[in-house]
């Protein structure tokens, strides 16, 4: 049964009435460049399928390379980048069944020129992302990871008027940049703060929010919140200029893409032009541990964990094996890229 409220994203489902699937051949491989929560793999080796999993936390690329050898599906995270180089080393490779929603790691020009299926899985991880969008929000407004170290590092030793003073919520403007499945669960999470919601898109949509350009939302969104997908036009969408042109005392938000954001100028604009920052993802990423970033007491960095419920990465893991069967057995996909 579908929980109520769920995302529109589909269950593991049996082909339409009158579509036999063709037989998954036993003995076929499948790489899983990570373990997955949950028993989705199970459904795999019900098949018949060979199932290869690599079990460290790293993958280097000759590593990659090695074990996609007679793979014909693949499913990949986003640390993977899947080029034309992995593809044609696995040269019997049929589909990519990316573990995420973003497929930036795979280069689907390459995939088309082969005949290779790309799919993804959107939908389930809108609500646990917006969750952390508005956890980063409220950890960066109300200072909470400075108010966490300032009593555990035995600072606290009474009660001021002013101590830690943040952001209150309600009344402020949220801008948000993308208003796709996440940016509207975002915004819908806003409004019960008390938050007021504009939004900038591609082209605007019959919501109940004003539509900006992009520019006029920097200047006039207390918080920024980015939700687009990175593509070559929304590499650092956020430049120096941009950054600058938000309202000074204003807060940034980042759970989509971290080439989304000019990094250095993002250090620069927080010390002194921006209230804060929270950032589940970052350029580069992971960042290295001497990064200037991390020495700001109001830049709040999370390690890209914005789908981490533990029921979401079960479902993704759901999501991309259907694809993938589906793709095997000579089906449509549910959630096709390519």
């Amino acid at each position: 049964m579908r929980p109520t409220g769920a995302p529109p994203w589909r269950w593991p489902s049996s082909p339409s009435p009158g579509r036999n699937p063709t037989p998954v051949k036993r003995g076929m491989k499948v790489f899983v460049t990570r373990t997955l929560p949950g028993k989705a793999l199970d459904r795999l080796r019900e098949r018949g399928l060979e199932v290869e999993v690599h079990r460290g936390l790293f993958l280097p690329k000759a590593e990659l390379l090695k074990r996609v050898e007679g793979a014909v599906g693949l499913i990949p995270t986003v640390e993977d980048r899947i080029d034309a180089e992995v593809m044609d080393r696995a040269k019997g490779l049929k589909v990519i069944a990316c573990y995420s929603v973003g497929v930036d790691h795979v280069d689907l020009e390459a995939a088309r020129e082969r005949g290779i299926r790309v799919t993804h899985t959107p939908g389930v991880l809108t609500e646990a992302t917006a969750d952390l969008t508005l956890a980063l929000l409220l950890a960066v407004a109300r200072r909470v990871v400075e108010g966490a170290a300032y009593a555990r590092d035995g600072l606290w030793r009474a009660w001021h008027p002013e101590l830690l003073l943040g952001l209150d919520l309600q009344g402020l403007t949220l801008g948000l940049v993308g208003m796709g499945r996440i940016g509207q669960a975002v915004a819908k999470r806003a409004l019960a703060f008390g938050m007021r919601v504009v939004y900038h898109a591609r082209t605007p949509k019959p919501l109940p929010y004003p539509f900006l350009s992009l520019e006029e939302l920097l200047k006039e969104a207390d918080v920024v919140s980015l939700h687009t997908p990175l593509t070559p036009e929304t590499h650092r969408l956020l430049n120096r200029e941009r950054l600058f042109a938000m309202k000074r005392g204003a807060i940034l938000i980042n759970t989509a893409r971290g080439a989304l954001v000019d990094t250095e100028a993002l250090v620069e604009a927080l010390r002194g032009h921006l209230f804060g920052a929270g950032l589940d993802v970052t350029d580069p990423e992971p960042l290295p541990q001497d990064h200037p970033l991390y020495r700001l007491p109001n830049a709040v960095i999370t390690p890209h964990i914005g789908s981490a419920g533990r029921t979401t990465r079960e479902r993704m893991a759901e999501v991309a094996v259907e694809n993938l069967l589906a793709v095997l057995e000579g089906r449509e996909p549910p959630n096709p890229v390519v």
